[in-house]
């Protein structure tokens, strides 16, 4: 049985599609043709050379490629890969259906495989770098074979999505693999970003563990021109951080932060019980930091209180430390030393 990776969409957008729906699709704009009819690879080139004249060919014959792979290559039974798009983690179903064709279905939606979504919200910081390599592949479909690393994920599940210890002799076993159907993971260009937030990730793990998280996002603050107040480690004080502007901390906006440092995304309850400590410490605003992610119920919320609080997920906590990284101690930036690089900002597909 076989690993797949699929997207939910160019840049992940229908991630909670794919997964309320128990489908994966082969979302492609303008697809409306059947693709069980053609059965050879020229073939399927000459059905997307038709339906995108205007494209470059090598890139047509690259989703030609990916939508055979979705047909022909995928099996009932086979697992798939999905990483999320609003949380750091990665979502794993099994093919219980072959290929289907909807002609009447909504463009981008007429491509389908049914699936059993067995493991979702899994965190990426669970797994080997070079495995989460594999699976930050910018195709949108493709057999991850790299490494033995559909037999190492398998391995995983049944750890409980651990990392089992390996032997040095399981270790020099795990060479790469360079079949015709793994041609596409071993020479398809990968998300660079995506790679390096992971070994921060790891990074700010070893570095922040716990507690520390919090001491971490109370230095982001204070390098945006907060004053913070981190009370000592303990339940009785209800809040990680209190953040307010000017030199004594007296200005406004009065912040009440929670730093969850769990590497799973959190419930409702949590959001909530920041939303009422907001209210005892007399804050007009809220941060709540959750390392692992929210869970739908918390996503809901979104907007409801876009004028109370803000949600920071283990991506978003990065993306602010290297906004505001120049600005942080020496102290704390020897502990992160990061170096910043510029690179050609590739397309996805």
């Amino acid at each position: 049985m076989a690993l797949w990776l699929i997207r939910s969409g160019k840049n992940g957008e229908f991630e909670n599609r794919f997964l309320n729906e128990n489908r994966i699709y082969f979302n492609w704009s303008d697809l409306n043709t059947d693709l069980s009819a053609p059965k050879s690879r020229e073939a399927f080139y000459d059905v997307f050379l038709d339906v995108y004249p205007e494209s470059k060919v090598n890139a047509v014959k690259n989703w030609a490629r990916q939508g055979m792979q979705f047909v022909q290559g995928m099996q009932v039974g086979d697992w798939v890969a999905m990483p999320g798009k609003f949380n750091p983690v990665i979502h794993f179903a099994k093919i219980t259906s072959d290929y289907r064709f909807d002609p009447s279905g909504e463009d981008r939606f007429q491509h389908s495989r049914s699936v059993e979504w067995f493991a979702v919200d899994i965190p990426r910081d669970r797994f080997d770098q070079d495995v989460l390599y594999s699976l930050g592949a910018f195709l949108t479909v493709c057999r991850i074979k790299r490494n033995n690393a559909d037999e190492r994920v398998r391995e995983m599940e049944k750890n409980g999505w651990v990392v089992p210890k390996l032997s040095k002799a399981t270790l020099s076993d795990l060479t790469e693999t360079d079949t015709e159907e793994a041609s596409d993971e071993g020479s398809t260009s990968f998300n660079i970003e995506e790679t390096a937030n992971d070994q921060i990730s790891r990074l700010i793990l070893a570095k922040f563990k716990g507690h520390g998280l919090a001491t971490l996002v109370g230095a982001i603050l204070e390098a945006q021109g907060y004053t913070i107040y981190q009370p000592p480690e303990g339940p009785e004080h209800g809040v990680d951080l209190l953040a307010a502007t000017g030199a004594l901390g007296f200005g406004d906006p009065r912040i009440c932060v929670q730093v969850k440092s769990s590497d799973g995304p959190v419930e409702r309850v949590v959001l909530d019980q920041l939303i009422g400590t907001m209210q005892n410490f007399n804050a007009q605003q809220g941060l709540l930091v959750s390392w692992g992610g929210f869970k739908q119920s918390v996503e809901k919320e979104r907007a409801n209180q876009f004028f109370r609080v803000r949600l920071w997920n283990r991506d978003d906590l990065i993306e602010q430390l290297l906004e505001h990284y120049d600005k942080l101690d020496e102290d704390l930036r020897a502990e992160l030393p990061l170096k910043r690089i510029w690179t050609i900002a590739l397309s996805g597909d």
